[in-house]
């Protein structure tokens, strides 16, 4: 197959490129190279889709396989423009941040969404569900049936570079401070491996597979993977500080991801959010490794980039300690 990844040069998009590689198909990758180069193998284009359709210029000939996993709404367009009549299959990767509502855990596909972004309209990081709800309806328009829409949720594994996944057993693995933990154990978490999702992203465009799916992970309890972390990280002990969710809320610790957030952790009304029905992409052929494989390798992964480096996710050390030391005080 003639593979075009728009990108290819960072974690999901690289590892489909690569696997592609792998499978022995010829990969074009579109990309400008500022992050990391593409994946060994690929015929690498340079292109900024900021300039619209002139970074298209050297992309020429039709393509078996479009891949496209942008969260701007314009530069999706101009790539529907200028390659969607002579793609034979697309595959634009969107988000389970499409779906209005994230209270109901089981939710399939045929959940409502967010109201797209209007034409023409840039996608800004506070609107990524209402980006990705225009990009899967402009998708439908521009390549119709030719078009495979893969909902993903939380991808984890190797060269995350969100920090999320890989924040707990990071954190056991430093050190053996007491870590300050949501008292949420039946909470729902919900990963697919990134190796996961990108072979299942090529196996289906070597099907023409078509159609909108959840590309989930299996649904894991919080305390479950929490002590798989420690587990893994060889943790001697449990060194966890338990605290309730409005006590993290008042102290100032934030939901999910940011700078001293707790990862994984999520408000009220998001008990769907990491609990969504993954059955229909199972029902059509994909494959997920044991989610604790995916956690060994998540955490071999930030011992290489380092357990003490600063995060995009997690709490600091300082803010953590001071919490700990705060919270033993007033269980006294």
């Amino acid at each position: 197959m003639r593979i075009l990844v728009l990108g290819g040069t960072v974690f999901l998009s690289a590892e489909i490129a690569r696997q592609a590689v792998a499978a022995g198909h010829h990969v074009t990758c579109l990309a400008r190279g500022t992050s990391a180069d593409p994946p060994d193998g690929v015929t690498w284009l340079r292109g900024d889709r900021s300039l619209g359709a002139a970074a298209f210029a050297d992309v020429t000939g039709g393509w078996d396989e479009v891949v496209d996993v942008t969260r701007d709404p314009v530069q999706a367009g101009v790539a529907l423009e200028v390659l969607g009549p002579a793609a034979a299959h697309w595959t634009f990767v969107s988000s389970c941040s499409v779906y209005a509502d994230h209270s109901v855990p089981g939710a399939d596909e045929s959940a409502a969404l967010l109201e797209p972004l209007p034409e023409g309209q840039a996608g800004t990081p506070d609107t990524y569900g209402e980006s990705k709800s225009a990009i899967e309806r402009m998708t439908r328009d521009a390549v119709g049936e030719k078009a495979h829409i893969v909902r993903s949720g939380l991808i984890g594994g190797p060269g995350d570079g969100t920090d999320r996944y890989g924040y707990w057993p990071a954190r056991f693995a430093a050190n053996s401070d007491p870590v300050l933990v949501p008292d949420v154990p039946d909470a729902s978490t919900q990963i697919i491996d990134v190796g996961d999702l990108a072979a299942w992203i090529l196996q289906s465009a070597e099907q023409g597979l078509t159609g909108t799916y959840n590309a989930l992970g299996e649904v894991v309890r919080f305390e479950d993977y929490l002590q798989e972390s420690q587990r893994a990280a060889g943790a001697s002990a449990d060194v966890t500080v338990r605290a309730p969710e409005e006590w993290l809320v008042q102290h100032g610790v934030g939901y999910w991801s940011g700078q001293d957030s707790l990862p994984l952790w999520l408000p009220a009304g998001h008990e769907g959010f990491q609990a969504r029905s993954n059955r229909a992409a199972t029902a059509r052929g994909m494959t997920l490794r044991p989610w604790q494989e995916t956690l060994a390798a998540t955490l071999e992964d930030e011992k290489q980039r380092g357990l003490d480096r600063d995060r995009k996710a997690g709490l600091r050390s300082e803010t953590e300690q001071g919490l700990v030391a705060l919270r033993r005080r007033e269980q006294r």
